[in-house]
């Protein structure tokens, strides 16, 4: 098909020497098949066990207070818009809000869940896992200071209970039921059907709030854990293979992976691909990429 494609666009380019009123028509072409190329280079680089499944999104905020904690609602509105621009469906399972400040009330996040489902989910953002850096001008200092702040995102595919090949048992699980709320205390349930539910093993922590009824919040959190815990199942096997080699195990909130500078100037960096960018804004709303694409080249 690409090779039909380009073999159409090379005719049309012969004809455009001798019309200029087609030179529009050949760029109109010419990109569609740029991004058509880039899409099936992409689909390359994802050849995982579990990079076509649906992901688990987690961002929690940093030391840091306020700041971090609107970092990460940033961070979270980030990923929103990158999602709707790719075709995913997102739905927020869990969050915990931080306290209102700043001249506009702001209220952060101190952490969120979410679901993310759509082909190639987990591929395309697994490597956004790790530590995030925002440096700006902090909105909540009455001295307009520049602060640095940090959010974790980890990204776990979503693992359904006949895949993770793990057994649970009931007496290993403590469940408690609370009543959800927005941020500020607002929107609180009378009924309580959100769920908490701690793995008494691994000290594994999940909760589901967003649906009304308890039943399906429980099934939500279920979700989640059978993901930690394949991801947990999955790092120690990581870790005996790391030692094994004689490698060093870098703890994971040190791996800090993107820095997104606001002030003194405009830049978004990947650390470990050292692609950049100066369109800051751009990136918070959601144009991720150019950065997930050389960051899954750098690992083919």
């Amino acid at each position: 098909m690409l090779q039909k494609d380009l073999q159409d666009l090379k005719e049309l380019n012969e004809l455009a020497a001798s019309d200029e009123s087609l030179a529009d028509l050949v760029r109109q072409k010419y990109n569609q098949l740029s991004d058509a190329i880039a899409q099936q280079e992409g689909r390359i680089f994802l050849s995982g066990q579990y990079d076509k499944h649906n992901a688990i999104v987690e961002i929690s905020s940093g030391a840091g207070g306020q700041d971090s904690q609107d970092w990460a609602t940033m961070l979270l509105r980030m990923y929103e818009k990158y999602f709707a621009k790719k075709g995913f469906k997102a739905r927020v399972l869990h969050q915990s809000f931080g306290d209102a400040g700043g001249p506009e009330g702001r209220i952060g996040t101190k952490s969120v869940t979410l679901e993310v489902k759509g082909s190639y989910a987990y591929g395309l953002l697994q490597k956004e896992t790790g530590v995030h850096r925002l440096v700006r001008i902090s909105p909540f200092s009455a001295q307009k200071l520049r602060h640095t702040s940090f959010a974790l995102v980890e990204v776990l595919p979503e693992i359904q209970e006949a895949q993770a090949q793990l057994e649970i048992k009931p007496e290993d699980l403590k469940v408690d039921t609370f009543k959800s709320s927005g941020p500020g205390g607002q929107y609180v349930n009378k009924t309580e059907s959100a769920i908490r539910i701690t793995h008494l093993p691994t000290g594994i922590v999940v909760a589901s709030q967003t649906e009304r009824l308890q039943g399906k919040n429980k099934e939500n959190a279920m979700k989640i854990l059978y993901s930690k815990l394949h991801q947990l199942k999955e790092q120690e096997r990581e870790k005996q293979l790391k030692e094994i080699k004689g490698e060093q195990i870098s703890a994971s909130w040190g791996n800090q992976i993107r820095s997104y500078v606001l002030h003194p100037y405009q830049m978004v960096k990947d650390l470990r691909t050292q692609y950049e960018t100066s369109d800051t804004q751009g990136v918070l709303d959601g144009d991720l990429d150019a950065f997930i694409q050389a960051e899954l080249k750098l690992h083919e």
